[in-house]
């Protein structure tokens, strides 16, 4: 597996969070001030569209690490849960890692 796979699921995992993070504030601005409409409008689509490239992502590295339906999809929906991307991210790194460098998966050493 190309170390570009990994990269750029890494990438989109930290935006894709960032971008959750920033959204849920512009949401308590918006509903619990009154204020903001019109950036969390802007934020939310900002947001979609960037989730839609990190799924893209999320499935091509599942793909080619060979995950089961069940991981691959807590993978996909950790961009749903504000702060879960930066955890799950993490563990898919240490993971998916010894594949981009020939070894065996960290989960088959154990």
């Amino acid at each position: 597996m190309k170390k570009s796979v990994l990269t750029r699921y890494r990438v989109m995992a930290y935006v894709t969070a960032v971008m959750l993070l920033v959204l849920c504030t512009c949401m308590i601005f918006k509903y619990g001030f009154d204020t903001g409409a019109d950036v969390t409008f802007v934020v939310s689509q900002v947001h979609g569209v960037l989730y839609i490239i990190y799924l893209v992502f999320a499935f091509d590295l599942g793909s080619k690490a060979k995950w089961g339906f069940g991981k691959l999809l807590w993978v996909l929906l950790s961009g749903t849960i504000p702060g879960a991307a930066f955890f799950v991210e993490r563990k898919v790194t240490q993971e998916v890692e010894p594949l981009v460098s020939g070894g065996t998966p960290a989960a088959a050493q154990a």
